[in-house]
Formats: C-alpha cells, structure tokens, sequence
C-alpha cells in the first residue's frame, strides 16, 4: 500500500544531535528496568534528511523509538511498525543492535502498544504501509543504539575509574583494556545519566551487522506455534461472533428474524450493528451455524443490476473521451497523425481480494476506561480515531495490542476501519467481550478490492523505431476519494495512486510528445490500496506496451528499453543485472521464451525476465531472475524474501486472480474459484541485489509489478498472441 507524501533519507551527517526537553522522568522510567531509552528525531534534522519539503502539519514531538536494556543483558526492541511476514522484525532490531553493539543473540522484539510515541517520522502517525519501514527507521533506530551505547560506555567507565573515550563496546560489554564490563551490569547506572547532547553513528565500513545476510529473529515462535495472532487471542469470558453483512455493495438491512439462530446450541445473542447482523456464540462454530440461520430481508438498491460486463462496457466509453490530465507534453494527435506508423491497444484488469493468509479478525472489550483491542492491523493511529468516534471516547482511551498479522497486503490498513470498528461496535451492543471473525467468504464478498482497470494507449514510432507519441488514459475507481487523504493526494481530478508508475514513467522523458490521462468513475464497490497499488496494473501496461513498440520496430526488447532509458539509470542498472544473470539472447529449451519488464516503485528498481512454456493451454513459468536496486541494504536475506513472496503475490493476479460481479455481487467465493498460487506452480526465482549507494527504498511491494508484463511479454514471443487482459487465458 501507499500512504501519502513518501519521504527518504539520506545518510545522516555524524554526529547526530539529540533531542531536547525530554523529562527526566520520560527518560528515566525506573532503576529496576534497567537502561530505557526514548528517543525522538527533532524536527529540523526529519526535515534535513527527507527528499521532499516536510508536510504542513507539526510532527508530535514526543519520544517514538524505545530501547530497554535489562540487569540480565537482555535488549529489548519495542517495534513501532506491524510485523506481517514482511521481516522489520528481524532486520529494525538489526539497525538498532549495529550501533548498540550488544550481543545479537540477546535481543528481544515485542510489538509497541499504539501511542504517539511511535508516529511514523514522516507520515505522523503509527502505521506500516507504503514499502516504508526500514528507511523510515533507519537513521531514527542508528540513532536510537548509539544513544544507549554513548550512555553504557559513560556508567561502565565511571564503575571502572577511567575516561569513557579509552572505552570501547564489543558484544554486549564495554572494554577498558582487559577489564570487561557486561550491559547489564551497568544499566541502571547509565539510566540515572543526562541524555548526550549528541552521537557518532558509525561509518557503513565499519558495520558488522547491516548488510549481513541474518536469519528471522520470529521464525521459532511461528515454526513452533507460540506466535500470537488476532484469531489466537483468547480473553476472559470472550463470545466470538460473526456479522451478516449486505449481499450486495449499499444495501440496506430491512427485516431480520433470529428465532432459528437463537435456538441453536451454543448462540449467546443476536446484535444488530450499522454493518449488519452480529450472532455471538460460545465458539465460532456456533456463530457460523446462528449466522446461517438467520432470516434477513435486503433492500439491495439499484447496484443490484450490475455486473462486470456492464462496468467494462461504461470504461471503454470513458476511454474513449478526455479525462483529467496527469501528464502532458507537445501534441500528441498531430504526432499520431503525422508518424508513419500507428499502435493502439487496450488492457484491462480485473478487481482482486487482498486474500491473506489469516481472515480479519478483532477482538474488542469495553470498560469504564475505554475501549481494549486486540487484532493485526497496520494502520493504530487511523484505528484509534475511527473507534474513538464510533464508541464516543477519546482516541487516547482506544488501547491498541498488536499481534503477529497473518499478511496484509494493505487490507489491515482501512481508512476507514471497518472490520475494527465493526467489532467495536459489534461489543458494545452485546455488552460483552467479543471476537468478530470474518470467514474467507466474508472477505472475498463484501471486504475492500484492488480496483478493476482499463487503459487505452495509442502510441506512434518515428523512422529509427523510436516513440513519437504517447496517449495513455486510464479508467478505474479512486482510492481515495472520501478518504481523509483526499485533499492531499487528489489534484485537479487525479489520484495520485491511479497514475503512479504511468505519469511517472522514466519512458516518457524520451517521447517528444505524450499525455497520461485519468477517470475515475463512482461505485459503491469499496476499493482499497492493494500489494503495490496502481504500480499493479500500470507496469503492466506500461511494461507490456512498451514491449509492443519493440516488437513493432524489429527490436531487441531489452536494447530497446536501454535506449529509452538515460544511461545511468537505476533502472538500467537492474535490467542488465537481471539481463546478464538470466543469460538474455542464449538459447532456450524447445517450446520455451523469455520476457522482461522493469520498473520502479516506492524508490526501489526491480527488473524480472521469466521463463514459460504453455502446457496442455496453460502457463507454466519455470524461472524468475530478479534484480533490485533498493539502495543500502539492512538484511539480504529479506530482500530475497520479499522479492520471492511479491512474485509469488503477482503471478497469484497474472495467472488467477479475478473477481467478477454479476447482479450486484461476487461471484467467487473461497481459494477454490478465487485462486492462489499452488506450490508445484511456483517457478524457480533467483534474486540479485544491485550494490547501491543511492537513496534507500522499500522492499515489501515493488516486487511484484514487473512479473505480469514480464510472463506477458514471454508469451508473446513464444506464441505471436499479445494477452493484453489479466489474468491470462487463451494462451
């Protein structure tokens, strides 16, 4: 998913200043805890290190990283970001432990409570979305480590009776020659110490433990089962309870009869809420079978007549007319008019679940405090406001616990919270502590969808081959509209997240003459960021096009790409990596092509070349080479991760993923017709890493893009057909 003004840091000059006017009391939270440290960024060095002008509003300035460090030597790292297989567990105790210079094995990770506190520094608010955790973190958690370290040295000298500069740090000890110190010992004296006025972050020569290849610090608690997710919470006297939602998008509820649901064992009560009907049972079973026996009335509105058919029609006549302009230069007709030749192509996608792993779930319980919930989300601070207006209280009474999230490609970070609130709402009119669990059918139903899309693109090449023109329009639902990041993120008609990775394209740079333009038609189909977000179906068109041009110039896709490309490029640095590992040109088994794609995406360069075949009319992609150029890179065994798993995630959409809408509703209803990849299909994926100084980027997303224009590309130039619809068929 992608949030609002994405800010990137560059290296931090050292030393790094601190900040001022913590209490002492914020700092020093007691003698028995150890060493706790709270750190902020100051406002002027956020600003000093973000690639964009800082947004409007003042960032809270209150401590948001916290490090505790126990008698035990035990390192403690409370992680502000969610944990949701995406590996910041893992690799932000490690920007942290760099600069401590503690023992690895010692460190421990808990989720922070949602607070203030832990607001993202450029967003200014707790979430985890947008490929941006490790670089948001990273100079805020270097920073964090050498302040703990800076306070460890001070109290391990003044113990020892010598100056804190003969002192070094090695492995969880300060060193004064011979002599030894552990942390532990130490660490409610350096609690008891002023905060340093300033830190010496350590040069990236000297890191021992950033840029190593370095296993999950969660694996165990999930191998073995003691991980905590939301459907694993368990509370005292907890019903759990599921909600019988409209069958069609903005009906409304007209009758309900719940005699048949309250006669079934188990059932504890049936709730009306805004969102539906609530049956609350002793277990889920229960809720299930009381769900399914309610009698329910709908009065389904006029969305009940339509259907995917009818909304693809309504597209292509909006693409057939000016839409709001994203990107303009020249004139476009008069170069279409004028070339010698002429390409225009339509390419269309459908609306796709998020579909993880773990159906959504919360679990609320209100008291005379206010509002408890437990529950995997990415999104606390937006959560603690929607509830705290549903339920009446102040954000502040609204206590968040993160769990462990079972994925959530952007579906747990709703502008609006509606699974949450729901919850919250579902608990207060039961008057209990509850547990809301949405099925697989629930979600794939009636939860929030990567909109459906189509783009018209007409394009003209001049006498070398080359692109003279570009007419670009794309047709799809906004994102934002209605959302409280409307005004920030929707200029003159355009949503920023439609156009991403198509008025931006690096290709538009070498056309004289082009234009990117945007409708964005209104349907009560709720649509949500999903993995990537419009870079999920604009480097696809954009990707396979531009493979379209080459193919119509009689040229080499990938020379024809580099000549597009300025040289230097990231770009260009990741298609000749993935071009030269994949061995590009060489010959293929029989009945086998390659294809290629590239693109940029949350300030990370991804490029791919797949290999396929089609068997008995079906795809098979056999290979994957993946290159990246993400900048400095904190653990290369996540990279490798993320990569894997955003290919796997987009060949899911390229190969499967569909929902379709026929009177109002979805017709798919589990993974039997609502399709993930299955394990024999996973091709065989070989990830490098470009070595980069450049500005760091995001992981979590940007690789999965380029892998339906790469697989598109492929099976064009093993069978001539151009499948300009995904997923594929008729290959």
């Amino acid at each position: 998913m992608q949030l609002p003004i994405p800010l990137a840091p560059a290296e931090p000059a050292t030393p790094v200043p601190l900040a001022t006017g913590l209490s002492r009391r914020a700092f020093v939270k007691s003698a028995a805890a150890g060493l706790v440290v709270a750190f902020i960024v100051p406002v002027a060095a956020r600003r000093a290190v973000a690639a964009e002008p800082a947004p409007a509003a003042k960032p809270p300035v209150s401590p948001n990283a916290f490090i505790r460090i126990a008698p035990d030597d035990s390192v403690t790292i409370l992680l502000k970001h969610s944990e949701m297989g995406q590996g910041v567990w893992t690799s932000l105790p490690m920007v942290v432990a760099e600069e401590l210079g503690c023992d690895w094995n010692r460190v421990r990770v808990e989720h922070a409570p949602a607070a203030p506190e832990y607001a993202h520094t450029a967003f200014g608010m707790q979430m985890t979305g947008g490929s941006t955790s490790t670089w948001e973190s990273f100079d805020q958690l270097r920073t964090a480590g050498a302040m703990a370290r800076e306070l460890l040295v001070a109290a391990a000298a003044a113990k020892l009776g010598v100056k804190a500069a003969e002192c070094r740090v090695d492995n969880g000890h300060v060193v004064h020659g011979e002599r030894r110190v552990r942390y532990g010992e130490v660490a409610d004296a350096a609690a008891k110490l002023p905060m340093p006025a300033s830190v010496k972050l350590k040069e990236p020569k000297d890191w021992t433990l950033i840029g190593k290849p370095t296993r999950r610090l969660d694996s165990r608690a999930k191998t073995t089962g003691t991980a905590e997710f939301g459907l694993d919470v368990k509370r005292p006297d907890m019903a759990v309870a599921l909600v019988a939602r409209a069958p069609v998008f903005g009906a409304t509820l007209k009758k309900v009869d719940a005699t048949k649901a309250k006669a079934i064992a188990g059932v504890l009560d049936v709730v009306e809420v805004p969102s539906g009907v609530a049956v609350l049972g002793k277990h889920f079973w229960a809720a299930k079978q009381g769900r399914d026996a309610l009698v329910l009335e709908w009065d389904e509105g006029a969305f009940a007549q339509v259907s995917t058919a009818n909304l693809r029609d309504e597209y292509r006549k909006l693409a057939a007319t000016p839409g709001a302009t994203a990107k303009a230069a020249g004139d476009v007709e008069a170069a279409l008019k004028g070339a010698p030749s002429a390409i225009e192509a339509e390419y269309e996608v459908p609306f796709l679940a998020h579909a993880p792993m773990e159906p959504l779930n919360c679990t609320v319980s209100i008291d005379g405090e206010g509002c408890e919930i437990w529950t995997g989300t990415q999104f606390q601070t937006v959560d603690q406001m929607n509830v705290g207006k549903a339920l009446g209280i102040k954000p502040e009474q609204v206590r968040i616990h993160t769990t462990f999230l079972g994925g959530g490609f952007g579906r747990r970070a709703s502008p609006t919270s509606d699974f949450i609130v729901e919850a919250a709402l579902v608990a207060k009119a039961a008057k209990r502590t509850v547990k809301v669990v949405w099925t697989r059918e629930d979600d794939i139903h009636g939860g929030y969808y990567r909109p459906m899309w189509l783009s018209r693109l007409r394009a003209s090449l001049d006498a070398d081959g080359k692109p003279a023109a570009w007419a670009h329009t794309i047709v799809g639902q906004s994102i934002l509209a209605g959302t409280p990041f409307e005004p920030m993120m929707v200029k003159d008609g355009v949503d920023a997240t439609s156009v991403e990775g198509a008025a931006d394209s690096p290709y538009l740079a070498a056309i004289p003459a082009h234009r990117v333009e945007l409708h964005s038609p209104k349907s009560p189909v709720t649509v949500l960021w999903w993995r990537s977000v419009g870079h999920s179906h604009t480097a696809f068109v954009v990707e396979s096009f531009v493979d379209e041009l080459a193919h119509a110039a009689k040229q080499d896709p990938l020379e024809y790409r580099r000549a597009l490309l300025p040289k230097g490029a990231r770009e260009r640095r990741a298609l000749d990596l993935a071009a030269e590992k994949f061995g590009w040109g060489k010959p293929l088994p029989k009945g086998h092509a390659a294809g290629l794609a590239v693109h940029q995406s949350f300030d990370s360069y991804v490029a791919q070349v797949a290999e396929v075949s089609v068997e008995d009319g079906k795809v098979r992609v056999h290979r994957v080479v993946c290159a990246i150029d993400c900048g400095p890179v904190v653990n290369p065994l996540t990279v490798e991760a993320q990569m894997q798993s955003g290919i796997a995630y987009g060949l899911s959409a390229a190969l499967h993923g569909e929902l379709t809408l026929k009177n109002g509703r979805v017709e798919q209803n589990n993974f039997n017709d609502y399709v993930a990849l299955r394990l024999p299909e996973m091709p065989k994926v070989e990830v490098h890493i470009v070595p980069s100084t450049d500005k760091m980027g995001g992981c979590g997303e940007p690789g999965t893009p380029p892998i339906a224009p790469a697989v598109g590309n492929a099976l064009f130039a093993l069978t001539g057909k151009r499948l300009r619809s995904l997923p594929f068929r008729g290959a």
